[in-house]
């Protein structure tokens, strides 16, 4: 079993957290691609049942990894990062890529960046994320209501973007109920809510706020054409506020060989809300060969 490694250095210097866990001469790697303001803890309850070589990581400026440079937030460079990655740890077989939210459009990107990569890959499940068309949103509030939130996440965003603090917040607690109304679903966990605080409090304020015109620049939907014959699932929940049902309809729309997965009542965090579907979705996309044998 290999051992967890500890920092990838990318092209542009950038230091990236990763955890790579499972045989290192497995046919078949599964890369986990976690979501904006997230990282890589967001996989734990997936990634403990999934079997075979995982590879997760934390994006630039999330997480443990390094604050991204300057002009270097952008879901193309994390694109361009999970390329180098895999050439660097997966040189060689297959790879499965899931993404959520952010990571879901990073993996867009990388079709659309580097659509060599794409002869390798046996699988993508693309978890509560969209194809474009984020710009504006009022996530699902009135006219006027969305204006304001608008108006609001700007100045917030200022105010940020000009903070010395390393990390955004000092207690993660205080961002629970926001954090629980805009990104979970019915009756969410206490335990999800508290895990999804303390990720975002560790992400980079600047760099997060860097991030945010990346993705309403985010237009990929053309991009989808490259991942037309692999094998997918597209997975959404009824009360995701970021990400709506229909992003992934159109996602799905595109995609001639993808699955449809509507979760009831689940949110945006569906690696936390609905871990054990998400994990049973990727093992279905799993070759055999990946599969523990049974007795």
């Amino acid at each position: 079993m290999s051992a967890p490694v500890r920092a990838f250095a990318t092209s542009d210097g950038a230091e990236l957290h990763v955890v790579d866990t499972g045989p290192r001469d497995a046919t078949t790697t599964t890369v986990l691609v976690h979501g904006w303001t997230l990282d890589h803890t967001s996989w734990d309850e997936v990634a403990r049942d999934l079997p075979g070589r995982v590879l997760r990581y934390d994006l630039r400026g999330h997480g443990r990894s390094a604050p991204a440079p300057p002009g270097s937030a952008t879901i193309s460079r994390c694109a361009d990062d999970l390329a180098e990655l895999i050439a660097e740890h997966v040189p060689e077989g297959r790879v499965v890529l899931v993404g959520h939210s952010m990571g879901g459009m990073t993996i867009m990107a990388l079709a659309e960046q580097h659509p060599e990569l794409v002869d390798r890959v046996a699988g993508v499940v693309l978890v509560a994320t969209s194809s474009g068309e984020l710009a504006g949103t009022t996530l699902g509030l009135p006219d006027p209501l969305g204006r304001v939130f608008q108006a609001g996440e700007r100045a917030l965003n200022r105010r940020i973007a000009r903070s010395r603090q390393p990390r955004l917040l000092k207690r993660a607690g205080a961002a629970r109920p926001g954090l629980r109304w805009l990104l979970f679903g019915e009756r969410p966990s206490r335990r999800h809510v508290a895990m999804t605080a303390t990720m975002v409090g560790r992400c980079h304020p600047v760099t997060m706020v860097a991030f945010r015109d990346s993705l309403d620049e985010h237009d990929r939907r053309k991009a989808l054409a490259e991942l037309a014959r692999v094998p997918a699932v597209v997975l959404a929940g009824t009360e995701d506020r970021l990400t709506p049902l229909r992003h992934a309809r159109v996602i799905a729309d595109e995609l001639p060989h993808a699955e449809l997965v509507v979760h009831p009542g689940a949110g945006h965090m569906l690696p936390l809300e609905r871990a054990g579907e998400v994990t049973a979705r990727i093992k279905a996309l799993l070759p055999p060969e990946t599969q523990p044998r049974t007795r």
